[in-house]
């Protein structure tokens, strides 16, 4: 398992075990599950606890896996269409869709 800090507010766990990154609110876990093809990673669900609903702490949680993908050279392919949500809104990260995905 990997500890990447990205920010000083919100850590994030590489969990490559799980084959998640994971971070920890109000010491309850969320995550973002994702798998690997070549040198793509495929964004596939969120997880979150019962009565969670902070969208925005989300869309940090996922701006802070985007700069982990830039770090590592990879494409993201966004399966979760909340996933694909975010990167209409933050058009800033559309250089990691691969070629042929148009969002």
């Amino acid at each position: 398992m990997n500890t990447t800090l990205i920010s000083e507010k919100m850590e994030i766990k590489d969990n490559t075990f799980a084959r998640q990154f994971e971070t920890l609110v109000d010491g309850k876990l969320i995550s973002v599950e994702y798998s690997f093809q070549e040198k793509k990673i495929f964004l596939t669900r969120i997880n979150t606890f019962d009565g969670f609903n902070d969208d925005e702490l989300i869309n940090e949680l996922l701006k802070n896996i985007m700069e982990i993908a830039y770090e590592r050279k990879l494409k993201v392919v966004p399966i979760l269409p909340k996933i694909a949500l975010f990167f209409r809104k933050n058009t800033t990260y559309r250089d990691l869709l691969p070629p042929g995905i148009k969002i």
